[in-house]
């Protein structure tokens, strides 16, 4: 493993343990170089994905991507990190499982979608608004009827005065 400090390949592990839900290694490496401390993690890969973009361009998935998508959503929101490492590792275990080497951008987004709405109603409907690019009001309060219409949704609480 490359030191991010130094650039050198001589790095030791000194501690190893699976994170809490085991999904991936947490492996807390040493520099022998420049004594620099840093951690890794390791996760089980069932295949190599590739995106379909919209405008046909293949790229390989970028699991770090699809987390800082469900940050910038999440952003200011009484969420767990937790529980966002633990939606992003379902939703690339629903992408692998799905068989296909291939995905597009849209079955990323609607699993995406799937996931935030079970975090946080706020999320799901800032990811909704970039995500199917709302231009209108109107756009929003569909929505919102979704979520009214969901018998599991939590009710939305009338802010402090």
């Amino acid at each position: 493993m490359r030191c991010p400090s130094c650039a050198s390949l001589d790095t030791q592990v000194k501690d190893s343990r699976p994170t809490e839900d085991s999904s991936a290694i947490r492996r807390r490496r040493v520099c022998l170089s420049c004594n620099f401390r840093f951690t890794t993690f390791e996760r089980v890969q069932l295949r190599e994905l590739t995106v379909i973009k919209r405008n046909g361009r293949r790229v390989p998935f970028d699991r770090d991507k699809l987390m800082r998508s469900l940050q910038i959503a999440l952003r200011k929101r009484p969420v767990d990190p937790e529980r966002i490492e633990q939606a992003v590792s379902k939703i690339v275990r629903d992408l692998e499982s799905l068989g296909e080497s291939e995905i597009t951008t849209e079955t990323i987004g609607e699993s995406i979608m799937e996931h935030l709405r079970e975090l946080d109603d706020v999320a799901y409907v800032r990811f909704a608004s970039v995500y199917r690019n709302f231009r209108e009001a109107k756009d929003f309060r569909a929505v919102l009827g979704e979520l009214s219409r969901d018998p599991d949704a939590v009710p939305v609480t009338e802010p402090r005065k």
